[in-house]
């Protein structure tokens, strides 16, 4: 399995991916999740994903020769890639046709072979004359895109990175603090999952800028991570030791427990075979 975010906020984009690939408890394989379309000047494009390895990395192979015809323009037009879009929605329909032609091509071959057609993609970057934009591609090959509500996206093992991000990312935040908080993310999902794993891919874009040289693999050596793992952990049982004990006898506590609910009566005991649960 692996773990991806993307991050949009006012200052820029942060992305970041874990390595691990396994297939089976005895099988475990590092495979890089990120890629990088780079046009200094004139367009910055990262894409993340997680699932089925083979899918992910023909998708990959595909996107950087896939075209596309032109909505309202005649045969003789230059179809569309990634490469020549004006959009970065375009960038996206052009890789949502590539998944698509991708399970056209094996989807029916690993049914048979009971294998999912299971691949999810984060697509993020700019276009020269264009907002910085970022979209979540599924296995259809449709796709959302990220809004100020919802200025993140994860794929894969998500469920253990995601508090953090919601109490913490906003359009507001600070670039180099959505940064460390897609680390303290990843820590997470480390310390939860074995299915993720390092090394990991941080790449860190600022607006308006159409290329990147913050871009870092950290392994389990990088002092920096290990300071937010280390830091991070001990935080969290700090706060969790100064909270208040709950009371159960009713005492004087500054945040009493045991209140009567205003609107739900007591969970009720069954104490014989005839009561009725309802």
């Amino acid at each position: 399995m692996t773990y991806c975010v993307g991050v949009r906020v006012d200052a820029g984009m942060v992305f970041l991916s874990d390595s691990r690939t396994n297939a089976g408890l005895d099988q475990i394989s590092t495979f890089r999740k990120m890629i990088v379309y780079e046009k200094p000047g004139d367009r910055f494009i990262v894409m993340l994903s997680a699932g089925n390895l083979s899918v992910s990395q023909s998708i990959r192979e595909l996107l950087q020769v896939e075209s596309i015809p032109r909505d309202g323009e005649r045969g003789g037009a230059e179809p569309l890639t990634i490469w020549n879009a004006d959009s970065m929605f375009d960038v996206a329909r052009v890789l949502g046709a590539t998944v698509r032609r991708v399970k056209q091509e094996n989807g029916d071959s690993l049914q048979q072979a009971g294998i999912d057609f299971n691949a999810s993609l984060i697509i993020g970057g700019q276009i020269k004359g264009e907002a910085m934009r970022m979209f979540l591609v599924y296995p259809a090959g449709n796709f959302i895109e990220a809004t100020r509500e919802t200025p993140y996206f994860q794929i894969g093992e998500s469920k253990y990175g995601k508090p953090v991000l919601d109490r913490l990312i906003e359009p507001t935040t600070p670039l180099d603090t959505a940064a460390k908080c897609a680390l303290v993310s990843m820590d997470s999902t480390l310390k939860a999952n074995l299915s993720v794993g390092l090394p990991l891919d941080l790449l860190v874009y600022r607006e308006g800028t159409l290329e990147s040289d913050r871009i870092v693999c950290i392994d389990e050596a990088n002092p920096y991570f290990q300071m937010i793992r280390s830091t991070w952990g001990q935080r969290l049982r700090d706060a969790f030791d100064d909270l208040e004990e709950p009371r159960w006898d009713g005492g004087d506590a500054r945040h009493p427990l045991c209140v009567k609910s205003g609107r739900y009566a007591p969970l009720r005991k069954i104490a014989n075979p005839n009561e009725k649960i309802v």
